[in-house]
């Protein structure tokens, strides 16, 4: 995710630049350090036992409205779902669902991040907010080896972010998995074609977090990232829905 450029970067004097930069070096977008498992969502042990019971055997995607649950297509049977605190605000919390039968399993959720200045339903380069909406997932990539993607995976060391920023930031593309946002489906993640034009923006990953909001991607562990690289499925046909809990909802 990536959007905004390396000249805001510098100009801002941080990493938490655009991840869309059109450069052999990519823009760094946000992160924390969220877990691999359900406790992850903050709950006791006893309220989590009971959100486990309550996040089986669901007839469709929570908080997701008849808007965007129209949009997911029909073959899809792994759906991350982003769910923004608010418009305004960075902070997220990532969900892993899973289709068995004609029902969804909840089965991981992380904390993350998305864009530094929240959400639009109107994404352009360089406004600092994640896209809502639903995308599909078709490619991976990125510093360091393949951990046994599903997704086709491309690793190069163009994806590295800038050493001049921020240390913290530094392994933020060491896995990521590209967005089909405004990008052409079949090829590396940094590849810079963005089919709507440049002014649309583009480069939208979900990537490895460092504990703050991105310029449009979406951030989680990396223990998260290594799950979902292990286990999305281009044969489940994988999407993600994403967006602020209003807008969701809509």
């Amino acid at each position: 995710m990536r959007i905004g450029g390396v000249k805001d970067a510098v100009r801002a004097g941080t990493a938490a630049a655009a991840c869309g930069v059109l450069l052999m070096s990519l823009a760094a977008c946000g992160g924390s350090d969220g877990g691999g498992n359900q406790k992850t969502d903050g709950v006791s042990a006893v309220r989590t036992g009971q959100a486990k019971a309550r996040t089986t055997g669901l007839k469709a995607i929570p908080e997701v409205g008849d808007r965007l649950r129209g949009q997911i297509p029909a073959a899809s049977r792994q759906v991350v779902a982003v769910y923004g605190e608010g418009r305004n605000a960075t902070g997220s919390t990532i969900a892993l669902y899973t289709k068995h039968g004609s029902t969804w399993d909840r089965t991981r959720v992380w904390q993350g991040h998305n864009g530094k200045k929240g959400w639009t339903t109107d994404h352009h380069e360089g406004d600092n907010r994640s896209p809502v909406g639903v995308f599909t997932l078709s490619d991976a990539g990125g510093v360091v080896a393949d951990p046994g993607a599903k997704l086709p995976y491309t690793r190069s060391a163009s994806f590295q972010a800038p050493h001049y920023w921020s240390k913290s930031h530094w392994h933020d593309f060491d896995y990521v998995i590209a967005i089909d946002y405004n990008r052409v489906k079949g090829t590396s993640p940094n590849e810079p074609t963005r089919p709507e034009g440049q002014s649309k923006g583009g480069s939208i990953w979900l990537h490895m977090d460092h504990g703050s909001g991105t310029s449009a991607c979406v951030s989680l562990s990396k223990s998260g990232m290594e799950y979902l690289l292990r286990t999305l499925d281009p044969a489940q046909h994988p999407v993600v829905v994403m967006g602020d809990k209003a807008d969701l909802k809509a």
